[in-house]
């Protein structure tokens, strides 16, 4: 657990450690000790706030799992807005959820992440609809969307065909099974072409995916 306010962490600890809960193994108050926790301890989830004095956590997010691509990230902070939700996605947190979260739902949201799957408070979950989407504007989001789309573009380049397929498929939500119904693949052939996408693109989940593909597509509809 990173935060860098020692009540909260008190607080959260607390609330994990229930009996549904989980083993709070380590703690610190900045980015910047992240990695050497992640190192020493090696947990199967790391709660991450955002924003703190010397590293945020999106910069520690994105040290963390260039070392530990299997750590799972969480971020949890009080803060939705749109460029701290959607850097923090990209550097690969599983899940963005608000301190205010009820604490059953914070649990589960640990659980979710640890397990593999994505957890998202509903206003963040609307955010990235509206993202991948296509909703929201403005010359200077315009302008760093194009600039998003052009890197994007060229790292989709470096997928087959087929790859490509899986990769829009995911990005529109599909499940495993849901991909394997639409192309026409066995679940297994689907699970290795999405494993061989993320170790291509250098993406740590399927959200990253989505908002690659997104990217790529940004002047297109507009």
């Amino acid at each position: 657990m990173i935060d860098d306010d020692p009540l909260v962490r008190a607080g959260l600890r607390m609330l994990l450690g229930g009996p549904d809960g989980v083993d709070v193994v380590a703690e610190g108050e900045d980015g910047d000790e992240a990695v050497g926790l992640v190192g020493r301890h090696r947990p199967d989830v790391l709660v991450m706030d955002v924003r703190m004095a010397r590293m945020d956590g999106v910069s520690a997010t994105r040290e963390v799992l260039a070392a530990y691509p299997d750590t799972q990230v969480l971020v949890l902070t009080t803060f939705d807005a749109d460029d701290l939700v959607l850097q923090a996605l990209r550097g690969g947190a599983r899940g963005f959820v608000l301190k205010d979260t009820p604490p059953q739902q914070l649990v589960a949201a640990v659980h979710e992440v640890a397990a593999g799957d994505h957890a998202l408070s509903p206003s963040v979950a609307a955010l990235l609809v509206r993202e991948v989407s296509g909703a929201g504007g403005g010359a200077d989001r315009d302008r760093a969307g194009r600039d998003r789309a052009g890197r994007a573009r060229a790292a989709l380049e470096r997928l087959t065909a087929r790859e490509r397929e899986v990769a829009e498929a995911v990005a529109r939500g599909g499940s495993n099974a849901e991909v394997s119904r639409e192309l026409f693949l066995s679940v297994p052939t689907v699970k290795a072409h999405v494993s061989s996408v993320l170790a291509k693109l250098g993406l740590a989940n399927r959200v990253q995916v989505a908002l690659l593909v997104h990217d790529a597509r940004h002047g297109d509809e507009r």
